[in-house]
């Protein structure tokens, strides 16, 4: 299952609104407000690539106050989750 990590800039005082929304994409399975160079950390995880692609490029990237994204797809095979 592709999976990304996206580092997340937002517009300054809105990031309350921008994590409220990321929680209602299913695809977004963990989002981390947090401080430093960008505001949210967001783990993405999609059936297929191209699945990925559209979440990141047309729901997450629109959604309002987000200014930039940096995008990180973790390579299948060399992952491993804890509980």
């Amino acid at each position: 299952m592709p999976t990304a990590v996206l580092l997340i800039n937002v517009e300054i005082g809105h990031e309350d609104e921008v994590f409220e929304e990321l929680k209602k994409i299913p695809e977004v399975k963990a989002a981390y407000v947090v401080y430093g160079m960008y505001d949210i950390i967001a783990v993405v995880k999609a059936n297929d690539l191209k699945t990925l692609r559209s979440v990141i490029s047309e729901k997450i990237r629109k959604i309002p106050y987000v200014s930039a994204t940096l995008t990180h797809v973790a390579i299948e095979g060399k992952e491993f989750e804890r509980s």
